[in-house]
């Protein structure tokens, strides 16, 4: 794409969020990201994620000093989680309307993990760009990874902080 080309503005509005939750649904994953930069090159990584609750985003943090994580709640209800670097919880706080809470700074280098708490959640983030792949050290090793027979019952375990 030539950089003279117009680029239209996207609107959150209902009609996306509900594309995007559908599409989370029928998702293997159970979620799904709608990207609104227009290159992994951007100085600043912008997404939607359609969540829904069994879906597992694996404890992870981000090194590099840039990569502060923003996490803004559009729709529904997902818990946060902080682990320290042996995997203890240190912290976990829900995002919700009813919760007080719609979003939250993730500084780099600090493990975190996400939990669906309602369907049809939608979360807005930022973080540094350019995009880069999770790298060594950054995935916790002492969670299982997304796809791993363990990460059910882990997401189960993560699931009881917020009962």
């Amino acid at each position: 794409m030539g950089g003279d080309e117009p680029v239209a503005p996207v609107f959150f509005d209902d009609a996306l969020l509900d594309r995007l939750t559908q599409q989370a649904r029928r998702s293997e994953r159970q979620r799904v990201h709608h990207l609104l930069h227009r290159s992994h090159a951007e100085p600043c990584q912008r997404l939607l994620m359609g969540l829904q609750p069994s879906t597992y985003v694996a404890p992870h943090r981000h090194l590099a000093p840039e990569k502060a994580e923003m996490l803004t709640l559009l729709r529904g209800r997902v818990g946060v989680v902080l682990f320290d670097a042996a995997g203890a919880v240190t912290a976990c706080r829900a995002l919700g309307a009813a919760d007080g809470c719609l979003g939250v700074d993730i500084p780099a280098g600090l493990y975190h993990a996400l939990v669906t708490l309602e369907a049809d959640s939608v979360l807005l983030e930022c973080k540094a760009g350019p995009y880069l792949p999770l790298a060594e050290g950054e995935q916790a090793p002492w969670a299982p990874a997304e796809g791993e027979p363990r990460a059910a019952t882990f997401l189960a375990e993560l699931r009881v902080l917020f009962d």
